[in-house]
């Protein structure tokens, strides 16, 4: 079983809602959903593009998918995850809006968000004691995506190389897109799907666990923390640096 950290609010939010039927699959249920209907695009093609993050479960990565360390347990997980949401503030984000990031389509902030990038930073550092090391197979296939020198080390020591200097925070929507037609169709949709929540400010007020049974299963929602502490990112950032 692994578990991850990730930007998540609860059931009845609408970013939620739009997203899960975006993807057609409830993580909270594990229910299948029918997604929109495209004019230009079969149902069954938009159900090919979208099959990876429909696995994964609408959502932001903050710490990756990890297997629990040896003698770690998923109830010290759940309560270490209640104690970080506990002293946690919400912060507020200018706004995400639909985006390529590659050859990717996904949900991206519109401009910088230091709040952000601080908070993964944090949630990266803080359960980093729960992660048990990748498995030389896990290392050689993100190896295959090619890795500067400093991901690399951060893939070694952390267990996932887009973190911290190199975080960019995204909400899935496809699969990688080689198709320029098919692309454009998505991404019109998609800017048309979300457009009641793009390009205006929302508020972080919570952390999402998700749990993977097995390697292969979809993800599910394990529990959404609502923050409902006091200190900021950068303050919680600051007391985690030093550790590991």
């Amino acid at each position: 079983m692994r578990y991850a950290l990730y930007f998540a609010a609860p059931a009845n939010d609408p970013l939620m809602q739009l997203g899960n039927l975006w993807l057609g699959r409830d993580p909270f249920t594990g229910q299948a959903l029918d997604q929109p209907s495209l004019n230009a695009m079969s149902s069954e093609r938009f159900q090919e593009l979208t099959t990876e993050p429909r696995r994964y479960g609408f959502h932001g990565t903050l710490k990756a998918p990890f297997a629990l360390q040896g003698g770690t347990t998923v109830d010290e997980l759940v309560a270490a995850c209640a104690a970080f949401a506990a002293e946690s503030a919400s912060f507020a984000l200018q706004g995400l809006s639909v985006n390529r990031l590659g050859q990717f389509l996904a949900l991206t902030p519109n401009a910088a968000e230091q709040d952000l990038s601080a908070f993964a930073a944090t949630c990266v550092r803080r359960f980093e004691p729960f992660r048990k090391p990748l498995s030389e197979s896990d290392l050689e296939r993100r190896r295959k995506s090619g890795l500067t020198p400093d991901q690399e080390h951060k893939l070694v020591e952390w267990g996932y190389p887009y973190i911290f200097e190199d975080f960019r925070f995204h909400m899935t929507l496809s699969n990688k897109l080689e198709n320029e037609k098919e692309a454009a169709t998505l991404e019109a949709a998609a800017r048309a799907h979300f457009q009641d929540l793009t390009d205006r400010p929302r508020q972080v007020e919570s952390l999402g666990l998700y749990c993977e049974a097995e390697r292969g299963a979809p993800f599910l929602v394990h529990t959404i923390f609502p923050l409902t502490g006091t200190q900021t990112p950068d303050q919680s950032l600051s007391k985690c640096r030093g550790s590991k």
